[in-house]
């Protein structure tokens, strides 16, 4: 007779893979379409920085989301935060500056930049305390 694995204790690391895989698709089609965007129109540059981005940082989320099912990290879910709160801030403001003519905030793009700094060190200091699951 065989016994099946206790998943239940896996769930909440499972949860994060599928937050992870979403963002990855989100971000990855995000950045293909303003690229594309910016290729066939006369934008602004600032959207295709945008677009080189969250192509640059779509494959981090996967990263993240298969690192979350093989390791404890310390920091992770932390990084995860500052990544998606840095993205959104960084190329929101690009991007509404790009099609509106608009600022999100007065330095909403400084700060989206300093929160992708901060989730890149947060990684950096994960990577001191990473244990198996």
């Amino acid at each position: 007779m065989t016994t099946q694995p206790d998943l239940s204790s896996k769930a909440p690391t499972a949860n994060l893979l599928r937050i992870c895989l979403f963002l990855a698709g989100l971000s990855g089609a995000t950045g293909v379409a303003c690229l594309a965007l910016s290729a066939h129109s006369s934008a602004s540059p600032l959207l295709e920085t945008a677009a080189q981005v969250l192509l640059f940082h779509a494959p981090v989320y996967l990263g993240f989301g298969v690192l979350a099912q093989v390791r404890s990290v310390l920091l992770l879910r932390f990084a995860l935060l500052l990544l998606t709160s840095g993205l959104c801030l960084f190329c929101g403001d690009l991007l509404l500056r790009s099609f509106a003519n608009q600022r999100l905030f007065p330095m909403a793009a400084p700060t989206g930049g300093f929160l992708l700094i901060l989730s890149w060190l947060s990684v950096a200091l994960g990577a001191l305390r990473v244990r198996p699951k």
